[in-house]
């Protein structure tokens, strides 16, 4: 089974980070981390294919920078990497990042296709989607438990009430939660193996993508106005009536 991932490298979340001065865009360190909820993707499709004797392939977008998340991935146990790096991918929203990693999915090949279900620094959730309608495969998401016994797929989506059963024959892209599995930790040896694995970078050229021209531009960006201080009721017996009168006038009660 040919399973591939998406990965996303994005800065460290407990540092704030920089905003490009002329593009307002968040700067993009050379130290970049794979994105947590990419990391249970790639537990899952380590899993399945150590059980159907597969391989692993990751496929990223974005700035390339030292390559510290993609390896952190590799660590784990994926086999090989691909990450497309292009001045023309500047301001793409889900759809062009969809396009982009589906033409990849394309041309390395799969059976399954498995992501997180957001990215953390960009949570439009939509992405996942987008790839199986580009690549014309069905799309089972927010799956919180995985089987797949031949050709067949079948998931636990979750749901606000609890979840669904849902089957689909491969090929298939998968959203996985945070609770589908325990993403395991790499070793030593994986994390010298992931310095020799193949790290193929690609531009849009490569994939006959031509650069989009609806692009996402932030035009100004500026600070959030600072707390305001609150008001305060001196109550003398009466305070219930004022709160009663600030809940009407808000339509709450």
């Amino acid at each position: 089974m040919n399973i591939v991932v998406c990965v996303k490298q994005i800065p460290n979340p407990a540092d704030p980070g920089e905003l490009d001065p002329d593009t307002h865009f968040l700067s993009r360190p050379e130290d970049q981390l794979m994105d947590e909820g990419d990391s249970y993707g790639v537990e899952m499709a380590l899993q399945l294919a150590e059980a159907s004797e597969g391989s692993v392939t990751l496929v990223s977008m974005g700035p390339a920078g030292n390559l510290q998340g993609i390896r952190q991935a590799l660590a784990m146990g994926a086999d090989k990497a691909v990450i497309v790096t292009d001045d023309g991918l500047t301001g793409s929203g889900a759809l062009e990042t969809a396009r982009v990693l589906a033409a990849t999915i394309e041309r390395e090949g799969f059976d399954l296709v498995l992501c997180g279900t957001e990215s953390t620094d960009g949570y439009s959730g939509i992405v996942p989607q987008q790839i199986a309608e580009l690549l014309g495969v069905p799309a089972l998401t927010y799956a919180r438990k995985v089987e797949v016994d031949g050709s067949n797929v079948k998931i636990q989506q979750q749901t606000a009430a609890g979840y669904n059963e849902v089957e689909a024959p491969s090929p298939v892209v998968l959203s996985v939660t945070a609770g589908v599995v325990e993403p395991r930790y790499p070793t030593f040896k994986g994390i010298m193996a992931a310095k020799s694995k193949p790290v193929d970078h690609l531009s849009l050229a490569d994939l006959s993508i031509e650069p989009s021209a609806a692009g996402q531009e932030i035009l100004s960006v500026t600070a959030a106005p600072g707390r305001a201080a609150g008001v305060k009721i001196e109550d003398e017996g009466e305070a219930h009536l004022q709160i009663v009168a600030k809940l009407q006038e808000l339509k709450v009660v």
